[in-house]
């Protein structure tokens, strides 16, 4: 059943959108600088689109995953990332961090989630990684709550 139409969020605040999308810019252009792999950080988005059931940002990052030589069973795997076999244990590491950022309300982002991504992550790269995370949740959240054409499932039909 489609859902009824909702503000056209950018429209309405064109100020506040303009700084989200420059944020994001800053946001990956940090972890472009402080090294983190394109390919990880498109993991990333992944994740946290699938954990909040933004089905069109969902979409986008799979296939610019695609188009940078993810293969299907990588792309597959951020479902199941902790049972993969071939995503890299720093891979591992930012979906781990990813995850508890997306869900912080479900007990914070664990003591061991952070240690983990701090072994393997430098202090530039994790603090570049908790930003990207944070940021694709924002995106995912205001196109959920707009209902932005495509946004898909609600957010519990999407986490498993």
């Amino acid at each position: 059943m489609p859902h009824a139409p909702r503000i056209v969020i950018g429209e309405v605040t064109p100020d506040v959108s303009s700084a989200m999308d420059a944020l994001h810019e800053a946001a990956f252009a940090a972890a472009d600088a402080a090294g983190v792999e394109p390919e990880l950080l498109q993991l990333v988005k992944i994740r946290a689109s699938q954990i909040n059931g933004c089905s069109l940002s969902l979409g986008r990052h799979v296939r610019d995953a695609r188009a940078t030589g993810q293969s299907e069973q990588r792309i597959r795997d951020t479902r199941a990332w902790r049972n993969s076999k071939v995503l890299t244990r720093r891979e591992q590491a930012a979906l781990s961090l990813t995850e508890a950022i997306t869900l912080v309300f479900a007990g914070q982002v664990p003591d061991t989630v952070y240690a983990e991504a701090a072994r393997v992550f430098d202090e530039t790269q994790l603090a570049a990684l908790i930003w990207a995370a944070t940021v694709i949740n924002a995106r995912n959240r205001i196109a959920v709550a707009t209902r932005l054409e495509g946004s898909g499932a609600p957010p519990a039909a999407a986490a498993s």
